[in-house]
């Protein structure tokens, strides 16, 4: 049974009271404005909370990896992970939106439904219960839903968030249609003895077990963006709020890889299916597709959108290997990680570009150095951090995924071609992230300097350090995310 100290159950005390308080300030104070006051709060309860799962990683009160429980939740590293993944993703955006919505309305709704959503994606990564992870997806789902369309008066953001809604809705359907048939074929919710349940079905049932886990392919594939579900993502991503849209891309995708790993993984072996090779074919598609797309975009946020997609590809990798090498999983958590903070360093550059020049489009960044120096430079690190440059973190969780790969090859003919798919697609990669940087450094030498955010520099400070230092120093995350990593069994439930 869960302590009331435990993790999730803190997670949620903490930001719900701040998340469901902030609104009710705002009514009380009889205006909208102030928008520092509500950035500040949320502010506080996110860094409490990274500080609460720090403390308890420091304190050794969380349990190795485990991908079953008894209970509908359970205080691990596997769900602190992705956890402490998520609120740096929610802390960049808080920040990244100070200037931002110096412009807009609402700024207490907003950053409440930040901290709500942020409450959804932690809850995702502990649930280890259908209905719990189900309630948690759309307490995730609904501030997106909101959050990207906030612009009211901006026919895009509106567009964007119609897409998303409808497209997030389909995915919801399909995944409480997958639990309807489990819990029928197991008469149980609990991922575990959903597992064990598969493990000992009739032959003759064994196609609507296939079918539910087909149904959780789906619907987690269209939140992670996998081919051929990404078709919302991009208009998405272009028309959100932009601050936002660092929470979609680096924050909102991993609770589906959590979800993925904890459900369908287990599932798929279970049913004995060769499964290895099916996602093995999908990474391959998706990174492929991904980087492909994203060379023939103008907007940037289209291209990094497309980026996002491929490496959903890269982190497939890691999936697919998984029962054939133990670096496999990890590689998997340790892009997540380290994604989490290049790609939400990326937006939160574009939204300080939006925020002061108006621009997205990639001819428009004609002089970025010299106009915006520290989110230029800020901005190229992270680009080339994703490329998997040494020596950036994402160059180990990329060594690691491809290092694995050609590890398995001693078991699986096929897989040293998907580390190869991977190195030809990250050098792709370098093609379009390349572009950028001579946009911003080698053309329009007349520009002038402005004024940068000091919201956007500190988040940009903050990323760099991350992506430098533990590229440098990868020890520490390399301890840290094999302790998170779930072994790779059928066992029972602890």
């Amino acid at each position: 049974m869960l302590e009331i100290t435990s993790t999730p159950l803190v997670l949620i005390a903490i930001l719900g009271t701040v998340g469901i308080l902030l609104p009710i300030i705002s009514i009380v104070r009889k205006e909208n404005g102030s928008n520092s006051f509500y950035a500040v709060i949320a502010f506080a309860a996110l860094i409490v909370s990274m500080g609460y799962v720090g403390y308890q990683f420091i304190s050794e009160n969380v349990a190795p990896a485990a991908l079953f429980s008894e209970d509908v939740i359970v205080d691990d590293a596997f769900g602190g992970l992705f956890a402490i993944a998520m609120l740096i993703v929610a802390l960049f955006t808080t920040v990244g939106s100070f200037n931002y919505m110096r412009k807009h309305n609402s700024p207490a709704v907003y950053y409440s439904l930040i901290l709500l959503a942020t409450i959804g994606m932690v809850l995702v990564a502990y649930s280890t219960d259908l209905v719990m992870l189900f309630i948690a997806w759309e307490l995730m789902s609904i501030p997106t839903y909101v959050l990207v369309g906030f612009m009211k008066k901006n026919p895009s953001s509106n567009e964007a968030a119609l897409k998303y809604f409808l497209f997030g809705a389909l995915s919801s359907a399909i995944i409480i249609y997958g639990i309807s048939i489990s819990y029928g074929l197991t008469g149980s919710t609990n991922i575990g003895e959903v597992i064990q349940g598969y493990s000992t079905l009739d032959p003759s049932l064994l196609p609507l077990a296939l079918l539910s886990v087909g149904m959780f392919i789906a619907g987690f594939g269209f939140k992670m963006g996998l081919v051929p579900f990404h078709q919302w993502l991009p208009d998405t991503y272009e028309g959100a709020p932009p601050p936002i849209t660092a929470l979609l891309a680096a924050a909102t995708k991993k609770a589906g890889f959590a979800a993925t790993i904890r459900i369908v993984i287990l599932g798929m072996v279970v049913l004995h299916l060769d499964w290895t090779l099916a996602l093995g074919i999908l990474a391959v598609m998706t990174m492929t597709i991904g980087n492909v797309a994203a060379i023939m975009q103008k907007n940037l946020s289209r291209m990094l959108a497309y980026s996002s997609i491929a490496h959903a590809g890269y982190i497939l990798i890691g999936l697919a290997i998984a029962p054939h090498s133990s670096l496999g999983l990890q590689g998997s958590l340790y892009h997540i990680l380290n994604h989490a903070v290049m790609k939400g360093m990326a937006f939160i550059a574009i939204a300080g570009i939006v925020t002061t020049l108006a621009v997205t489009h990639i001819d428009k960044l004609k002089g970025l150095g010299r106009r915006m120096p520290i989110t230029a430079l800020a901005l190229v690190i992270s680009l080339f951090a994703l490329a998997g440059v040494p020596p950036l973190a994402g160059f180990w969780s990329k060594l690691m995924l491809f290092g694995g790969a050609l590890d398995a090859g001693s078991v699986i003919w096929w897989a040293p071609w998907l580390a190869i798919a991977g190195v030809l697609n990250s050098a792709l990669s370098l093609a379009y992230y390349g572009w950028i940087t001579r946009k911003m450094y080698f053309e329009g030498e007349t520009e002038k300097r402005v004024k940068e955010p000091k919201s956007i520099i500190a988040v940009m400070i903050t990323a760099t350090i991350f992506l430098i230092g533990f590229g440098v120093y990868p020890e520490p995350i390399l301890k840290f995310v094999e302790f998170a990593t779930p072994v790779f069994s059928l066992g029972i439930m602890p």
